[in-house]
């Protein structure tokens, strides 16, 4: 049996997610970034969970918008 560690996302969430609701912008590169990290972490945070979900929320509202 191999035993394998759960991948930690290489880019810091907090800083990205922070720095997209202070300008209330987000490329496609960073909305393709923090969808990569859901997809391709096993776990994240319950921390993590909760800064993505703030930001997709925000998009959803219209309070956020996405840039080229």
């Amino acid at each position: 049996m191999v035993w394998t560690t759960p991948s930690k996302p290489t880019m810091d969430v907090r800083a990205m997610v922070d720095r997209i609701i202070a300008s209330g912008q987000m490329s496609r590169k960073e909305h393709l970034q923090l969808t990569s990290v859901i997809l391709a972490t096993d776990k994240i945070t319950g921390d993590e969970r909760r800064l993505l979900n703030r930001v997709f929320d925000s998009i959803q509202a219209g309070r956020l918008k996405l840039v080229n």
